[in-house]
């Protein structure tokens, strides 16, 4: 009876009778040796300027494909900004460490597949692991690890079921971040406080606002903003306003000047007087405001900025 080989890794199944006087050299380079690249061997592909880079299979022999782990380096950009990687259409994973470079700009890609299905984008720079399922390729994400997000963690014994959590015991994956923040010296959280040192630093960046008949200040993207005023406005109410939340809004006359400013009735003035911007061409005016209530804001305009 004739050899036969396995559905995914292609190792030898010798049949009754089948090589005789050498059954143990074919185990042991067409089984054994082709086992030990499915679990260790750390494999080069090199990506060059053609637009299909294919990693054929070999029944019983040794092949790119078998290996566990493949690097892969090279360039890819030009004429083809896209290059496929195929690989066979077995069910089997890869650790990928993609070190290819991008000839032309950010997008040019790696797209691994096989021949028929859908494919994986590998980021460049990218070391992880992929799943090809016999006929398409997929990545492992956050979800694969089974650990979760912050809202579905359900561990510890406390009231809220989250214990203290130190950067030395993380429970999850971050999935996201909305902002960066630099800290320099000393940083202290402590009883819900964040204290810094007299030594750091902080500033948050001046948010420009969009110039329009009616004004709108979204507070939740920061406490500095910026307009230039290119006709009469009206300042309209905050959005998203938190109970003490203090701050500067610049409002600065297009070259033309002489733009007034109205205000919604949630921004409060010293001696209940509103204030008048001035007038100048391109003059720098500061409404300096802190907010008493979500819905009343103490102001003081500070006028003409100039020397």
């Amino acid at each position: 009876m004739a050899s036969t080989y396995t559905s995914n890794i292609r190792l030898t199944k010798q049949g009754d009778g089948d090589n005789p006087n050498t059954w143990g050299t074919v185990l042991n380079d067409q089984v054994i040796s082709l086992v030990d690249d499915a679990i260790a061997s750390y494999t080069t592909v090199s990506i060059g300027s053609a637009a299909t880079v294919t990693l054929s299979a070999v029944q019983g022999g040794s092949d790119v494909p078998r290996s566990a782990f493949l690097h892969l380096k090279g360039s890819v950009g030009g004429s083809n900004t896209t290059i496929s990687l195929i690989i066979p259409a077995n069910s089997k994973s890869y650790v990928i460490n993609n070190v290819v470079s991008a000839n032309t700009t950010a997008s040019d890609i790696i797209k691994m597949k096989t021949a028929s299905g859908d494919g994986y984008d590998i980021p460049l720079g990218a070391v992880g692991l992929v799943i090809c399922d016999g006929t398409s390729v997929h990545s492992l994400n956050t979800k694969g690890f089974n650990l979760g997000t912050a809202a579905s963690a359900d561990i510890g014994v406390c009231t809220t079921n989250v214990p203290d959590t130190s950067l030395a015991d993380i429970r999850y994956l971050r999935v996201s971040t909305t902002s960066n923040v630099t800290l320099l010296g000393t940083k202290t959280i402590r009883d819900g406080s964040f204290i810094i040192s007299t030594s750091s630093r902080v500033y948050n960046p001046i948010v420009t606002v969009t110039d329009a008949a009616c004004i709108s200040v979204n507070f939740a993207l920061g406490n500095s903003f910026l307009v230039t005023i290119g006709g009469n406005r009206t300042l309209k109410a905050p959005t998203n306003c938190t109970v003490g939340q203090g701050g500067s809004i610049y409002f600065i006359q297009d070259g033309t000047g002489s733009r007034t400013l109205g205000y919604n009735t949630a921004w409060q003035f010293v001696s209940a007087t509103v204030p008048a911007l001035s007038t100048g061409a391109s003059d720098v005016d500061m409404l300096v405001f802190n907010a008493r209530s979500a819905t009343t804001i103490d102001t003081v305009l500070l006028k003409n900025f100039d020397r």
